[in-house]
């Protein structure tokens, strides 16, 4: 589980075919000088590492780096068959049991794509509004959250398929937010309590 508090953006190092014919064998360099990452060479083997909101798991790890294998079905589900060489990727730990629970309750399992439609400056920071499919936009409720790209995000309004956020400038600068463009694909996972709330609705 995590937070959606994004703690390091890393990159891309090398993308390659793992040893099963479908899946990719990633390698992510993780942020330098970062506190929160400095004793990344030392993790355990199979832990879990949310990469720009995907739940991943790792199979091998250097001083500044860890790998990770990722099947045919996240890359044609996720922003990650796309990236390459060079993408930056926001990175979160998972959660332990007494770490401050400062976003929403994230689980790293990616529901679909989202695009970005605009972004313009609003006061002192800068609204973003993303369009998703109609089966994620039944999910998002104005002041419900959303997490895009693994970054836990206050829904301000909602119009059809469309819904917007506001990223403060610390927000922005600590997250790949800095280098998104309108029409980039991101990574939406809805809220959990909103994907239980509507199956107990459609069952009852």
């Amino acid at each position: 589980m995590f937070t959606g508090i994004i703690t390091g953006v890393g990159d891309v190092r090398d993308v390659r075919p793992a040893d099963s014919v479908s899946d990719t064998r990633l390698v992510i360099g993780v942020p330098a000088g970062n506190p929160d990452w400095a004793g990344i060479g030392e993790v355990a083997l199979g832990a879990s590492i949310a990469c720009s909101g995907c739940c991943l798991t790792v199979v091998e790890r250097g001083p500044d780096w860890f790998a990770v294998e990722v099947s045919g079905e996240t890359l044609s589900k996720t922003t990650l068959g796309a990236w390459r060489t060079g993408t930056r990727i926001n990175l979160e730990r998972a959660l332990r049991m007494g770490d401050e629970l400062g976003g929403h309750v994230v689980s790293g399992h990616v529901d679909g794509l989202g695009e970005v439609v605009s972004t313009r400056p609003e006061g002192g920071s800068t609204r973003w509004r993303f369009r998703v499919s109609r089966d994620l936009a039944r999910f998002i409720a104005p002041k419900g959250s959303v997490a895009v790209n693994g970054v836990s995000l206050t829904v301000n309004e909602v119009d059809g398929t469309e819904f917007g956020v506001n990223i403060i400038p610390h927000t922005e600068t600590h997250t790949n937010f800095a280098t998104l463009a309108v029409g980039d694909a991101v990574n939406i996972e809805i809220d959990m309590l909103a994907r239980y709330v509507a199956r107990l609705a459609e069952v009852a």
